[in-house]
């Protein structure tokens, strides 16, 4: 008997999702019956508005079932076209915009259609996990550039410029960001936008939390930093954060007419098109403008009050510092100073504490933690005073 033949390279060189696999033996424990505190999960912790399901349940109803156009519906194309013109001044065809199973998916199409095997992507760490798996599935090298906490965790001109090579095709911008919540202001995203045209990057500006943004600060489109900018630029968002709908798998990509051209013909051949009725629920997101703001408004104020109330108190564990972030849903907190890799302070924290925390040598920066306040005040105020106990326990 012949031994079968080994799997393909890219099976065999992916990484699974250590944000998902964390996240799961945090549900298979509380489903045992263990009194687990979660901050894992990258996902809000509030319901899909109702308006939005009523809208997908009389798609089902009405026979909204079939094959959709591969890009998406029309209705919805328009109304993302539309959106972007009010928010940002971003005028764009409908054309340009591309509806894929989950904004993960549409960064991957980003990634496939731009970078060719043998090319570089530059992507500041700390990054959420999946980005450099998506360029080795696309062939490319994915080239990291630490940006710590000293730096606000944000991608300097100077870091950029020097680790560009020839072979550098892509940069990959996540603003605010998963997993440390920082954000950048216009003029920092402006002279970073000036190296990328310098050096004729095309540029993945992931903007999936673009409305998650607290204290005041405003968001950003990369893409409108320029003419020379919008030229190379895919702005990928989607409705998973925004409207609490990580399930409904509806990410958006917005690009150059050719970019999303080739998108959509690589989501031709890999996916077909995004749910059909789930995207008229998508549709109700952004038509039914007063109900939707009146939803995201109320996550907005749970979330503000408890990354407030997290980044307070973590800042009172001795051993522990963490800057506030400034959007998204998470705090990155420096975890340096006990002396452990952070894998093993995770893992003896999940054991002794039966608190969920992914390390930071998953985005990769060693030394940090990733906590989500996606979650219910009760576990942020029980967990809190679990790490607080465990980081005592490892002081003495």
């Amino acid at each position: 008997m012949s031994t079968p033949h080994p799997l393909s390279v890219w099976a065999r060189n992916v990484s699974p999702s250590p944000t998902l696999a964390i996240d799961a033996k945090a549900k298979a424990m509380l489903a045992a019956g263990e009194d687990v505190c979660s901050f894992a999960a990258g996902e809000p912790d509030f319901d899909t508005p109702q308006f939005i399901k009523d809208a997908a349940i009389a798609a089902l109803q009405g026979g909204k079932t079939k094959y959709a156009p591969t890009p998406g519906i029309e209705p919805l194309r328009q109304a993302i076209a539309d959106r972007y013109a009010a928010e940002y001044g971003y005028k764009i065809a409908p054309s340009q915009v591309v509806v894929s199973p989950g904004g993960k998916y549409s960064c991957y199409l980003a990634i496939m259609a731009t970078c060719n095997p043998g090319d570089e992507a530059i992507i500041p760490a700390p990054y959420w996990v999946s980005y450099p798996e998506m360029v080795k599935l696309a062939g490319a090298t994915p080239k990291f550039v630490l940006c710590n906490d000293r730096a606000g965790f944000k991608l300097t001109p100077a870091l950029l410029a020097a680790a560009i090579t020839p072979k550098t095709k892509l940069l990959i911008l996540n603003s605010p960001s998963n997993p440390t919540g920082a954000i950048y202001n216009r003029a920092e995203l402006a002279a970073l936008a000036d190296v990328c045209v310098q050096h004729n990057l095309y540029v993945l500006a992931d903007e999936m939390y673009e409305h998650l943004i607290y204290d005041g600060h405003q968001p950003v489109n990369f893409a409108m930093l320029g003419a020379e900018v919008e030229k190379r630029t895919v702005t990928v968002a989607g409705f998973s954060k925004t409207y609490s709908m990580t399930g409904w798998r509806l990410g958006t990509l917005v690009a150059p007419a050719p970019i999303a051209k080739a998108c959509s013909e690589l989501q031709s051949q890999m996916s077909s098109n995004a749910t059909t009725f789930a995207q008229y629920g998508a549709l109700a997101a952004l038509k039914e403008k007063a109900k939707a703001d009146a939803a995201i408004e109320a996550m907005k104020t749970a979330f503000d009050r408890r990354r407030k109330y997290l980044h307070a108190e973590l800042n009172k564990i001795p051993g522990i510092t963490c800057l506030l972030a400034g959007g998204a849903f998470y705090l990155f907190p420096n975890i340096s100073s006990f002396g452990l890799k952070d894998t093993e302070f995770c893992a003896k924290l999940l054991e002794q504490e039966k608190v969920a925390a992914v390390p930071g040598s998953a985005f990769g920066a060693e030394g940090y933690l990733r906590l989500s306040y996606a979650t219910s005040d009760e576990i942020i105020r029980k967990g809190i005073e679990r790490l607080r106990r465990f980081c005592a326990g490892l002081k003495k």
